[in-house]
């Protein structure tokens, strides 16, 4: 069943906050396997010019992807997240994210399309920081796998 077209330029309200600390940053960092010293020590942040350390640039996936959430568990959507997949990802940076945000995300329905029977549902994420600075976009692209002929 194809996704209901008139959900395309649908905004959900604002996530609720989420601190972003330090420890997270270089657990994030570690995961990843980035040793920038920017996302582990204060000091050499300030060397560069910030306040404090900064999160790598995949950080805020976590954050914009669970915001997406909330359209995915949209009902009236109609979409079968047991054959969504992650399709894409892209980042539209103002400033980096740094340790002590308090960030907010407000998912926006961008596109949805149909291609060879799959569903595609192209989700905007713009990040606001406490004082309601735009720090990030973030573009998540799932696909709904069609379903398999019998």
């Amino acid at each position: 069943m194809a996704l209901d077209q008139s959900f395309v330029g649908r905004t959900y309200p604002p996530t609720e906050p989420y601190e972003v600390g330090r420890e997270k940053i270089r657990e994030f960092a570690e995961a990843v396997g980035d040793a920038n010293p920017a996302y582990t020590d204060a000091e050499a942040a300030r060397e560069l010019g910030h306040p404090d350390v900064i999160a790598p640039p995949t950080f805020v996936f976590a954050i914009t992807f669970k915001a997406a959430g909330q359209v995915v568990a949209d009902p009236r959507l109609g979409l079968d997240y047991s054959r969504v997949v992650h399709g894409d990802q892209k980042f539209a940076y103002n400033r980096p994210v740094r340790a002590g945000d308090r960030l907010t995300v407000t998912s926006t329905i961008e596109t949805i399309r149909t291609m060879a029977g799959n569903d595609i549902l192209d989700i905007r994420g713009e990040v606001h920081d406490q004082d309601g600075e735009h720090v990030v976009t973030a573009w998540t692209k799932l696909v709904a796998r069609a379903a398999e002929e019998a």
